[in-house]
């Protein structure tokens, strides 16, 4: 492994762990909190999408992508190869899972614990292909429009809004979905429910490719800076 993706894979890593403590952390204060699940999946919302745009902000220099659909759309359009996808996406997996266990460790919550939530059925399936479509066009429409500058608040407002409306609350990511059955939490999903939920982000992933190469064909920019250059791509 070269210096630049190591740099990269740690990047992926640890935006990724904030992230999962950003929502399941704040999944857990939320329920402490109130009674209210309305009020609940506000607070919820509302710390993923802060949390989003600080980790973006700070990372996409390096590599901020924190979801392996992101990853594999980057390499279906060829700005990045097979070798640093498949280490991406390691990282991203292994960074959800590990900020999941310090969740759960920081609200003195065994370490793991399996969801118990089921979540599913044609209309939660339908909003997860929903929520990655609208995830990689704002995060490739951003870049390729060269407004790279402003996919932190674009993914960060987006996130906080499909939380909303989305009927599944917007998992769109399969590192946080397959991380967050590691939580029998408010923000958990139960283990069975996983396969779908992952096989209908990939399906919104092949669905956005579409629709990035139609609607922005000549632009081919990269989400973050190539190797030996600190700039944002």
């Amino acid at each position: 492994m070269t210096a630049h993706l190591g740099r990269k894979a740690v990047a992926e890593l640890v935006g990724t762990a904030f992230l999962l403590m950003a929502v399941v952390g704040s999944g857990i204060m939320a329920t402490r909190l109130s009674d209210d699940v309305g009020l609940q999946l506000l607070e919820n919302s509302i710390a993923t999408g802060a949390a989003l745009i600080a980790l973006i902000i700070a990372l996409q220099p390096v590599s901020a992508a924190f979801n392996p659909v992101v990853t594999l759309v980057e390499r279906v359009l060829g700005l990045i190869g097979n070798r640093d996808a498949l280490v991406l996406i390691a990282a991203q997996m292994v960074g959800g899972a590990t900020g999941v266990v310090l969740a759960n460790l920081m609200f003195e919550l065994p370490a793991v614990s399996v969801s118990t939530t089921e979540r599913g059925g044609a209309g939660q399936w339908l909003a997860e292909v929903v929520a990655t479509v609208g995830l990689v066009l704002i995060i490739f429409g951003s870049v390729r429009g060269d407004r790279s500058r402003t996919v932190a608040f674009a993914v960060g407002g987006y996130i906080a809004a499909a939380y909303w409306f989305t009927s599944s609350t917007s998992f769109a990511n399969p590192a946080v979905t397959v991380a967050r059955m590691l939580s029998d939490t408010f923000a958990g999903i139960a283990p069975g429910s996983v396969a779908m939920f992952i096989a209908m982000q990939l399906l919104g992933g092949v669905v956005a490719v579409a629709l990035v190469r139609t609607l922005y064909p000549a632009r081919q920019r990269a989400l973050v800076a190539p190797a030996g250059d600190d700039a944002v791509a």
